[in-house]
């Protein structure tokens, strides 16, 4: 059962605040534009942040959850999940750049 709550806590909780917050993005960048994108990107910095505040208050205070376990493993993914989030984001804003502006750019 603990290793349940460490899978939990750790792994999926913030797995899925980055999806969500991936699923925003891609509308904003498809529906919105670039630079709405970024604005997003600057707010979602503050939403993961209190996020992670408190999922390591959930997870060491009230679950009792050791910290020396726990807290790697929920910035260990928490980390790897933002980077791959950046390079989907990355992609959509790429593909949402007009073809008059990429033809502009020095290749």
């Amino acid at each position: 059962m603990e290793f349940a709550m460490y899978f939990l806590m750790g792994v999926v909780a913030p797995s899925f605040l980055n999806l969500i917050h991936l699923v925003l993005n891609i509308y904003i960048v498809v529906a919105r534009g670039n630079i709405l994108s970024l604005g997003f990107s600057g707010i979602s910095f503050l939403t993961k942040s209190m996020g992670m505040i408190f999922f390591t208050w959930l997870g060491v205070s009230v679950l009792e959850l050791d910290f020396r376990i726990y807290v790697p493993i929920l910035t260990f993914f928490w980390f790897f999940s933002h980077i791959a989030e950046a390079f989907v984001i990355q992609h959509y804003m790429e593909e949402n750049v007009p073809k008059w502006l990429k033809e502009l750019q020095i290749k």
